[in-house]
């Protein structure tokens, strides 16, 4: 996952990633948010989960202490980043104010 990780971030598209775990009830909470939102925006942001447990290297890499926390790239950049459940229309703002592909 690294290799492919490291080139979504770095793409064109905008990336939000959500770090999330298995074992984890806010996780569990979060999970159908970011479905709806991936359905909302479509192809001008990618969105991609990543499980801190299968891939550890990435979360510390990105200092990922409590999950859910959820980070968003533009252009290889870290735009924003927040822990814990997330609303649809914060994430949607978010992407709105850090992103040009939703004006």
């Amino acid at each position: 996952m690294k290799g492919d990780f490291n080139k979504i971030v770095n793409g064109n598209i905008p990336v939000l990633v959500d770090f999330h775990a298995e074992w984890c009830g806010p996780c569990k909470a979060q999970s159908p948010i970011i479905k709806e939102l991936a359905q909302e925006v479509g192809g001008k942001v990618r969105i991609i989960k990543i499980d801190i447990d299968k891939n550890q290297a990435i979360a510390q890499r990105y200092n990922v202490r409590g999950v859910p926390t959820l980070v968003l790239f533009n252009e290889g950049q870290i735009v924003w980043r927040q822990s814990g459940v997330q609303s649809k229309s914060q994430l949607l703002s978010v992407i709105k104010q850090y992103t040009t592909v939703m004006s």
